[in-house]
């Protein structure tokens, strides 16, 4: 369950810093020997979404800066929540959003009209996880391994923080997809006396959450990777992952079996993130399609970047000068995805 921060992707993220200092301000490199006057993006606008995580920046502007090489006018992005984004696309309001998580955003998707109104092709990032995790000094001390164990009042109260007896579960800002999940398992698992879902800013929720952990006292909390909270609190040492009782889904991903090849089960399968277009646009812009479609970025990458964030590089400079490293650092790949995105736009 757990995307960590390895020794090996520390260097990287280092040489990624380097490299983009190196080259900041100035043109990337690379890419097929077409003239400017004939980039298929020449003089066609792109409207780029993203969610208000502010770590999704990274990744959506890794694909806003291959757009640009491409030629396409490419405007700043506009932050609006996953469900009107999916809406807007499908609109044609807006081109593209790079954090499209399937199955998570099923029901997003086909409410917003699915494949009749949206492109999808390709994996940008894979193997995505989520699920619920407690400090593991109360794991240990009280034997927790199983979020239906909460169903004991006396457990639950472990982890009460505002005095009414209930656990309390750092849960998901509403509009993410995720707190459907949620709201649909504490039910299922029949958790409504006992916990209560804390919704708000997840970011705010989290500090709070942290600051109850280094002050010696139980926290339960909802999470995913790749982010940055799984490096501050690290899953194994610092923390564990809980199971469930049994495989609960709401909405298009009803019936979903949650259990891992391993026979536990953390309640979420794990999900690939991908870029969701405007399909008639997708359809009229055959390089950007392409390279939609064959992007990739490793959840490994995103999790560095992402701490990196968390320690005090969050400016919008310091996620450009992280992408640009990015790319310095795979220069190679970046150029084939813009080599085939341009071959893809001279067919024949």
């Amino acid at each position: 369950m757990k995307t960590a921060i390895t020794p090996n992707s520390r260097r990287t993220l280092g040489r990624w810093i380097l490299a983009g200092a190196a080259t900041a301000g100035m043109a990337l490199a690379g890419g097929a020997a077409f003239a400017a006057d004939d980039l298929p993006g020449k003089g066609i606008k792109v409207q780029p979404l993203k969610s208000s995580i502010a770590e999704e920046t990274f990744q959506t502007l890794l694909v806003m800066k291959a757009l640009q090489k491409l030629g396409y006018d490419v405007q700043p992005m506009k932050e609006v929540e996953y469900p009107t984004a999916h809406i807007a696309l499908a609109n044609g309001d807006a081109t593209f959003m790079a954090n499209h998580w399937n199955p998570l955003h099923a029901d997003y998707y086909k409410n917003a009209g699915g494949d009749a109104k949206l492109y999808r092709k390709g994996i940008y990032s894979a193997n995505a996880a989520q699920g619920y995790l407690i400090d593991k000094k109360t794991a240990d001390a009280h034997k927790i391994t199983n979020l239906g164990q909460l169903k004991d009042p006396e457990i639950a109260k472990l982890f009460d923080t505002d005095g009414d007896g209930k656990a309390d579960l750092t849960g998901c800002t509403p509009g993410w997809g995720c707190e459907a999940m949620i709201e649909h398992q504490l039910t299922a698992y029949k958790l409504r006396d006992t916990v209560t879902h804390k919704q708000g800013t997840y970011s705010a929720l989290m500090a709070d959450t942290i600051t109850r952990f280094k002050a010696g006292k139980p926290i339960l909390y909802y999470t995913w990777t790749p982010y940055w909270v799984s490096n501050v609190l690290k899953p194994g040492k610092d923390v564990v992952w809980l199971q469930v009782p049994f495989s609960a889904l709401p909405g298009e991903q009803a019936g979903t079996d949650t259990k891992l090849p391993n026979g536990k089960n953390y309640g979420f399968i794990a999900n690939n993130q991908q870029i969701v277009a405007n399909k008639a646009w997708a359809e009229q812009n055959p390089a950007a399609a392409k390279l939609f479609e064959i992007i990739k970025l490793p959840v490994g990458d995103i999790n560095a970047q992402n701490y990196m964030m968390s320690q005090g590089q969050n400016k919008s400079a310091d996620i450009e000068r992280h992408t640009d490293g990015w790319i310095k650092a795979h220069q190679k790949a970046f150029d084939g995805w813009i080599a085939q995105a341009l071959a893809a736009a001279h067919k024949p």
